[in-house]
């Protein structure tokens, strides 16, 4: 090598050695919801500082206690506002760290077009056999669609057809495994590359429900760690809050 090379790559590997140096990873526990826009945000956030973000997908509720069990996650992402807060309380969430990421909007959806109309009015009909939901006891999506159902006057009559799954993910998949006519799920859910999927669908009203405030929390374990603290910052970053509003979230 001519020593004019030889002086380029010395160069560069010291330029070099102390981005790898400080390139760490961050175990995140995200919730089953923010699926799709949260793979995109990460290799976004590689990209951006070099960090890899280890993703987990779940229920919030199921996090909740693995956390609590000691799993190794750093980051939580969850599907509502009041688990971050609990860890917070209960010494597992590091003080002042807990923001909201994102406003969730639930959605009763078919992949069959002309199935759901725009007031959801087929829930009164006999138009289907089996309604996909998430469990209200781990998904807050779940309990925002139970307490729609109720709002409805419809709790009762829609009990003997509903298909309950352990996240919002799994409730999705009834849907479009053809398992269940049709679901409440996320409206982020069916989206892709920021536009609708094919189907039917009825935006369910605000008031119907409780506000889903989805908060991101540091964790206990990763209170030391510099990826999770980046990744925490990306996440408030106008980049990260265009692909957020991009999949259909209020942000």
């Amino acid at each position: 090598m001519k020593p004019f090379l030889r002086a380029f790559a010395a160069t560069f590997a010291l330029l070099a050695a102390p981005l790898a140096a400080r390139a760490d990873e961050v175990s995140v526990a995200v919730a089953a919801n923010f699926t799709a826009p949260m793979k995109q945000i990460a290799a976004d956030f590689e990209r951006a500082t070099g960090h890899k973000a280890q993703l987990a997908f779940g229920s919030t509720g199921k996090f909740y206690a693995q956390i609590k069990a000691g799993a190794p996650f750093q980051v939580l992402l969850a599907a509502d506002d009041e688990t971050p807060t609990r860890l917070v309380k209960e010494g597992d969430g590091v003080a002042g760290s807990q923001f909201t990421y994102a406003i969730g909007k639930l959605v009763l959806w078919s992949p069959k077009p002309g199935l759901v109309d725009d007031k959801g009015e087929v829930l009164r009909s006999q138009r289907f056999a089996h309604l996909a939901v998430a469990n209200p006891r781990l998904a807050p999506y779940g309990l925002a669609a139970l307490e729609t159902m109720k709002a409805l006057g419809l709790a009762d009559a829609l009990q003997p057809r509903l298909v309950v799954g352990e996240s919002i993910g799994q409730a999705l998949q009834f849907v479009s495994s053809g398992n269940a006519e049709l679901g409440f799920v996320a409206f982020a859910q069916i989206h892709q590359d920021g536009k609708l999927i094919d189907g039917s669908h009825w935006l369910v009203p605000d008031a119907y429900h409780s506000p889903i405030r989805q908060d991101a929390v540091l964790l206990d374990k990763g209170k030391a760690s510099a990826a999770a603290t980046a990744l925490l910052g990306y996440l408030k970053s106008d980049a990260a809050r265009a692909v957020i509003r991009a999949y259909g979230y209020a942000r």
